[in-house]
């Protein structure tokens, strides 16, 4: 956790001016960084807000990314006090290289599932629709939780995709979906919930089956483990869950 004076204040100050209601006393606000998963971003940004009306003077600043990329981060030397991936294996690599402080706490899941823009021009109905030559699918890249997931849908499927791109997260494969860009994306089901109309879902067992599992952890180069032990309660608590289960995450 960092000590951060407002963009503002920071103004003021280059031009040789004062400055006043920058926080209690004048004082910087204190900032707890929180690095989460993509498909993270609306539930965390409601906790945060949550935590900051809690605790007056925190103020929570928020990294989204693809899971295997903050973790990367974080091991280039990234500053952060709490880190939530969207699947186990991302967590464990960052428990591997000496990040984590105690262990790691499951706190929802998550399941794959099939979007098509509206209207569903390609006629997608199934997953093996998805296989079909002109069928222009999105999936994530292997290596971040999402593609992880969708590697195990194709394995019960049986079904092996040509997907034209491998995105970084599923926030991007969300993206080329909307926006028409491909007929066909494999995403949460968190997601494919937060878009809304802009894309429609085709129910596919093979997807369901594919079960992520999300953890949250404090990180041991937090200058304040004691706040971030505090934001991994409240995600991994009942009010947490409350918030996650209205955006369609599972019980751990």
């Amino acid at each position: 956790m960092r000590t951060r004076a407002p963009a503002a204040a920071v103004l003021l100050a280059a031009l040789g001016l004062g400055a006043t209601g920058c926080g209690a006393g004048g004082d910087p606000a204190t900032v707890l960084d929180v690095h989460a998963a993509a498909s993270l971003t609306g539930t965390f940004t409601e906790l945060a807000e949550q935590f900051e009306a809690q605790h007056p003077g925190i103020e929570v600043s928020l990294s989204f990314a693809g899971s295997s990329t903050l973790v990367q981060q974080l091991t280039e030397g990234a500053p952060a006090d709490v880190l939530a991936t969207a699947d186990e294996r991302s967590m464990a690599g960052a428990v591997a290289a000496g990040l984590v402080d105690g262990e790691p706490e499951v706190f929802a899941t998550n399941v794959l599932t099939v979007v098509v823009p509206a209207g569903n021009p390609a006629g997608v109905a199934s997953f093996r629709d998805l296989a079909e030559p002109g069928v222009q699918v999105v999936v994530c890249a292997p290596q971040v939780p999402c593609g992880a997931a969708g590697e195990r849908a194709q394995d019960a499927s049986g079904v092996r995709l040509s997907p034209v791109s491998e995105e970084g997260s599923v926030t991007d494969v969300l993206g080329k979906v909307v926006s028409g860009q491909a007929d066909a994306g494999l995403v949460y089901a968190t997601d494919a919930r937060s878009a809304g109309d802009a894309v429609e879902v085709v129910e596919v067992p093979q997807a369901a089956q594919a079960v992520t599992r999300s953890p949250v952890a404090a990180l041991a180069d937090s200058d304040e483990p004691e706040l971030a032990r505090q934001f991994t309660e409240l995600v991994a608590g009942d009010r947490g869950r409350e918030v996650l289960a209205g955006a369609g995450f599972g019980a751990p």
